[in-house]
């Protein structure tokens, strides 16, 4: 009797035609976004949402990390760098039906790098002159003094285009360029996003997505497996990827990511003001153990803020070596004993767990650590902004964002003035060649200084049902960028 029904089934949908492909998706991630404004605030999860599905900027990242055209279809470099010319697409709307035009590049740059703006990359922005509206397709941007990476700087989410009428309430009702367009954010639980008719360029294949919020790697397991989810780009649970490499409905998709993975000190705190101590807690830490013991074995030992894929990349590694011996030494030469220092812990794993793994190196130097396990509104709140942590873990995955040690107010407090020299010739340099001998040794100034305690360059371990294709591989920015994600039979 059931195998009489499943043969009329069949033949009932053999005759009326193939079938339909799926149109619609559902995605996990760890952590919900505080807001969907990426030009108001710092947390990755907002660009995983918004990047090149709401939001668009002039330029933008491709899945290989190269600067692709955006809403400009190209754009003209005069002034030995000075002067940027971005030609605008013509026929592009925003979702509430207003055109977008030079206009709205005047007021997103400019509204970018007011005194008063909440955005969270200021310094993409600082070296902007004046913006102009020559046309309504064409932008000129001018800079008060050459830099050869403003294209680069144009593709982060930090930088996008927003409207006018509606720049004030994006946080919770975004209003972009993109192909997909905000459909219900039910916060703790989800937000669905919907294909867009008015979208200026190719349509999607996919007509719904909807993005999952499940921060517990368990439940984020037992999701795949009940495929309650179609896919987890960055999956939570590396110690189950074995299990679904092995089952066939799944392809597990392991990658590169931006996220420089490390032990953030404070340098202006003392005793982490002194280089001898900061150096001693660098020499605790045991790299591969970390990634053992936190990440199963996915990720990649750094030794200064650089990606390995990065052709500029240096190995730094053996300025920091696990050496527990120097590392006791290096704190008596300080003068410090009985040191306890406040560890705070963001949400995802890699923290959690390596923050229990460099607990346990520190203690073995003779260094105690109160550990504080904070979400992330409060992480951002009282360490990120506030400067308030001895000690803290967390993935920076903005791309060539080396420049961040730079920044008098930046959270670790660095800002050594050779660096903040180095980071300006870097800046104003336009050949390919000077750009990558400054960034050599922008990284080794760091390594030398023990500024922070490099851990590992984070893995993007992803896993998506196998009929997926189109998600990213490696992420050379934080997104989930949908555009060219479909189903196949």
């Amino acid at each position: 009797m059931i195998r009489l029904a499943l043969t009329t089934a069949a033949t009932l949908a053999a005759l009326a035609g193939p079938a339909l492909a799926r149109d619609t998706i559902t995605l996990g991630m760890v952590l919900e976004p505080p807001m969907l404004d990426p030009t108001a605030g710092a947390a990755a999860a907002i660009d995983e949402v918004t990047y090149a599905n709401l939001f668009e900027g002039l330029t933008r990242f491709g899945p290989d990390g190269s600067i692709r055209p955006g809403l400009a279809a190209s754009w003209d470099v005069k002034e030995d760098g000075r002067v940027y010319d971005f030609h605008l697409r013509g026929g592009v709307t925003f979702h509430d039906g207003s055109e977008f035009t030079a206009d709205d590049v005047v007021f997103s740059l400019d509204r970018a790098r007011a005194e008063d703006s909440t955005n969270a990359q200021k310094q993409l922005f600082e070296g902007i002159e004046s913006v102009e509206a020559v046309s309504p397709t064409l932008a000129r941007v001018t800079l008060a003094a050459p830099d050869g990476a403003f294209p680069f700087k144009m593709a982060w989410g930090d930088a996008v285009m927003v409207d006018p009428a509606s720049a004030g309430t994006n946080a919770v009702s975004p209003v972009g360029t993109g192909p997909f367009r905000l459909a219900d954010w039910r916060q703790g639980d989800r937000i669905t996003l919907e294909a867009w008719d008015g979208y200026w360029g190719e349509r999607p294949a996919l007509t719904q997505a909807t993005f999952r919020f499940i921060a517990d790697p368990t439940a984020a397991f037992a999701a795949m497996m009940a495929e309650d989810v179609d896919a987890f780009p960055n999956y939570p649970a590396p110690e189950t990827l074995e299990q679904l490499k092995a089952d066939p409905r799944f392809r597990v998709i392991v990658g590169t990511t931006e996220g420089e993975t490390i032990l953030s000190m404070n340098n202006a705190a003392p005793p982490l003001d002194d280089v001898r101590v900061r150096k001693a807690i660098a020499l605790a830490v045991d790299r591969q153990a970390i990634i053992d013991g936190a990440m199963f074995g996915y990720g990649t030992p750094i030794g200064s803020h650089f990606p390995p894929h990065h052709p500029d990349y240096i190995d730094l590694t053996a300025k920091s070596p696990h050496d527990p011996e120097q590392a006791r030494a290096l704190l008596a030469e300080a003068g410090v004993q009985d040191l306890t220092l406040r560890l705070a812990l963001p949400p995802p794993p890699y923290a959690r767990r390596g923050g229990e793994i460099v607990a346990a190196q520190l203690r073995a130097v003779g260094i105690g650590t109160e550990i504080t396990n904070m979400e992330w509104a409060q992480w951002l709140e009282t360490v990120f902004n506030g400067g308030d942590f001895d000690l803290t873990i967390v993935s920076h995955v903005e791309p060539m964002d080396i420049d961040i040690y730079a920044r008098p107010d930046y959270y670790i407090h660095y800002a050594k003035p050779e660096y903040v020299a180095l980071m300006g010739r870097l800046t104003a340099a336009i050949d390919p060649a000077e750009r990558s001998a400054l960034m050599r040794e922008a990284q080794t100034m760091l390594a030398d200084d023990h500024v922070v305690a490099w851990l590992f360059q984070l893995a993007k371990t992803g896993v998506a049902n196998a009929k997926i294709e189109g998600l990213w591989e490696n992420s050379p920015t934080p997104a989930n960028d949908l555009t060219g994600v479909r189903w196949v039979e």
